[in-house]
């Protein structure tokens, strides 16, 4: 069995996708994000990072167990291999997979979330920030674009694990992205919309929470974090 820390943000998407295209056991967690359970001390035993998701399996691979896992680009790759799904077994697809697994941990999640940030919560409209993170979410929507332009998924001709990384986060409505300048990436994106296992996990991620996870009350939780609140 395996314990899914979630909540409905696109990081915690994340793991759901890989668990219904899967079919592996497990159970969600909820980690009410907007009310502050990301610091309860036995989840931060669990995410040191007071961040969700995490994991916990009860059954890995070796037969001791449970392990834990936090980070979601971590978690990803960690059920990959322990399954043998959606990651090449080559030594050039195991890499294209990591290479675009790393880009959007490190570069699409981190500007996207601070575009809708500075766009949507910071308490001053800062002009220079705003543009500085919709500029840079419009020049990564154009890196996976091109990528995208003579394959059907982003490390090559599978689904996979990259791409599973990447769809929460791309949604050009939201990022005030226009669509008609991305169309290699809107057909992915549609693409991966129908799947069974992306309609399934998007469900049961509404059933757990429909509300905004960002309201007047959460920002203080959310926003302004120092050291304090993990120790």
């Amino acid at each position: 069995m395996h314990d899914i820390y979630f909540w409905t943000t696109p990081n915690g998407y994340k793991i759901l996708l890989f668990a219904e295209e899967t079919g592996i056991p497990y159970a969600i967690k909820p980690v009410n994000i907007s009310t502050g359970e990301q610091f309860a001390p036995e989840f931060l035993k669990i995410s040191p990072n007071n961040r969700m998701p995490a994991l916990v399996d009860h059954a890995p691979a070796q037969g001791k167990g449970p392990i834990s896992v936090f980070e979601s680009g971590a978690i990803l790759l960690y059920l990959a291999e322990k399954t043998g799904r959606f990651i090449p077994t080559s030594l050039a697809g195991h890499v294209e997979v990591l290479q675009w697994l790393f880009w959007q941990m490190g570069n699409l999640g981190p500007m996207a979330g601070q575009s809708g940030h500075f766009r949507r919560y910071a308490p001053e409209k800062i002009p220079y920030a705003i543009e500085r993170y919709k500029k840079e979410v419009n020049r990564l929507f154009g890196v996976l674009d091109k990528r995208l332009a003579d394959r059907e998924f982003v490390a090559g001709p599978d689904y996979s694990i990259a791409d599973m990384a990447s769809y929460p986060w791309v949604n050009p409505e939201q990022q005030e992205q226009d669509p008609a300048e991305f169309p290699n990436l809107i057909r992915w994106r549609e693409q991966i919309a129908k799947r069974a296992a992306t309609i399934r996990a998007y469900d049961k991620g509404k059933a757990i929470n429909s509300a905004p996870t960002v309201t007047e009350e959460s920002k203080k939780l959310l926003f302004g974090q120092t050291a304090a609140v993990v120790r």
